[in-house]
């Protein structure tokens, strides 16, 4: 089967981040399929471009047996709001121009955000004589998302252009396939599609790359953490993601000199963040800056505990972090600042976490607390997280039931 993907954050080798598509798309090529992928040229984490691909417009790489076709992205990602829509809108217009070098696939998906990326899909499914079926992926809720945690205005021309566009996507779509069965409920409840287009395929854990290993490994050894008890954010330092909390926790736990909250990630608030920690004089919080995918199993077993939050926003109700199944892969408990669909599953169906409210410094210190003063309990919650995994959330197993949809709207 042939399959193009458009991903304007298909990550760049070597680079952090989310990489469920760089998973899907090896595991695909692997089992013997044709896989291209239409991509950006900047880390969405970092903001930034390697040289390799200034002023030029397509430049087609492999990323092992995949094809990748990386397109011009505006290097005003991180330049404020204006910056990123004109990023956005500038991949669409070198993806778009991309669609022309492809041969005719079989099946293709888009996933989004960006919401930009439908109408590539749309253009690349539509390309030919006979349009080929199309699958629009929802991994986040756009514009939704957007407006609630304050980046856009609700009644705003381009607010009102991006709902246009999202109706367009999810109603021209062949499939629709949603990351949390939450947001299933949202799409059907708005009228933009009805249950029987969409499935549920979600984010899991790559269980060859994150296992458990030992905790006095290279990276607590490099970073100094010695034996203190430490809780890893390991993500993007964005307006949604709320790192300020962590700061404001960190200094209600000033005396307790055990602990350690260890950042590692990037993003347009870490400056911010950084400076805040400088004029507090908190020696308990550490930013690590972006780190490769390849060190970041050592990272999260350098841990003790696995920490994921976000803005205390109802949208985020919706919504399950990449990182919380890394956790569990290695055998580390979460520290989960999420209410909604997260916390059922971390801490209900998998028993591997601990909740606290989202954006409430003195919950989220006193759960650090708890987990730090409790290590046996740390590592109970570890070992039930793998085996939900293991069970429930492994990428090959992802792979392979996103392959028998991709089948069935090819065969369709």
């Amino acid at each position: 089967m042939k399959i193009l993907v458009v991903h304007q954050y298909y990550l760049l080798p070597g680079a952090s981040g989310g990489s469920r598509f760089n998973e899907m798309a090896r595991l695909w090529a692997e089992a013997g399929h044709d896989v291209t992928v239409i991509a950006g040229t900047v880390n969405y984490l970092t903001g930034k471009m390697p040289e390799r691909y200034r002023g030029r417009w397509i430049v087609q790489e492999q990323d092992g047996a995949v094809k990748v076709l990386r397109c011009h992205v505006a290097d005003s990602y991180n330049k404020g709001y204006k910056g990123r829509t004109w990023a956005f809108v500038s991949f669409m217009l070198s993806a778009a121009s991309a669609v022309f070098r492809i041969e005719r696939p079989d099946v293709v998906i888009a996933t989004s955000p960006p919401l930009t990326v439908a109408p590539v899909g749309w253009a690349a499914a539509h390309k030919f004589r006979r349009p080929v079926p199309w699958i629009f992926e929802v991994r986040d809720l756009w514009p939704e998302s957007a407006i609630t945690t304050g980046v856009l205005r609700a009644n705003s021309a381009l607010a009102r252009c991006l709902y246009a566009l999202e109706q367009f996507a999810y109603r021209s779509a062949t499939r629709i396939n949603a990351l949390t069965p939450a947001f299933k409920e949202v799409i059907v409840q708005r009228g933009l599609a009805k249950p029987e287009k969409i499935t549920v395929i979600s984010n899991g854990a790559d269980l060859d790359n994150f296992r458990p290993g030992p905790r006095d490994n290279a990276v607590r050894r490099e970073f100094g953490w010695a034996e203190r008890t430490v809780f890893l954010y390991a993500g993007a330092h964005g307006k949604a993601n709320s790192l300020m909390q962590l700061i404001d926790a960190g200094e209600r736990l000033r005396d307790r000199t055990d602990i350690l909250i260890a950042c590692a990630g990037d993003g347009p608030e870490r400056e911010m963040l950084q400076a805040e920690v400088r004029i507090r004089n908190l020696q308990n919080i550490l930013f690590c800056g972006a780190q490769p995918k390849s060190r970041m199993c050592d990272f999260v077993n350098a841990a003790d505990a696995g920490v994921a939050l976000l803005q205390k926003n109802p949208t985020f109700r919706t919504v399950y972090p990449n990182k919380v199944f890394d956790y569990m892969a290695c055998e580390r408990p979460t520290l989960l600042a999420i209410d909604g669909v997260a916390r059922k599953l971390v801490c209900d169906e998998a028993a591997a976490g601990v909740f606290a409210e989202p954006e409430n410094p003195d919950a989220l210190a006193a759960a650090i607390c708890y987990l730090a003063d409790n290590p046996a309990i740390r590592g109970e919650m570890g070992r039930r997280g793998r085996e939900w995994v293991h069970a429930n959330a492994s990428r090959t197993a992802l792979a392979e039931q996103y392959l028998d949809v991709l089948a069935e709207v090819a065969r369709k």
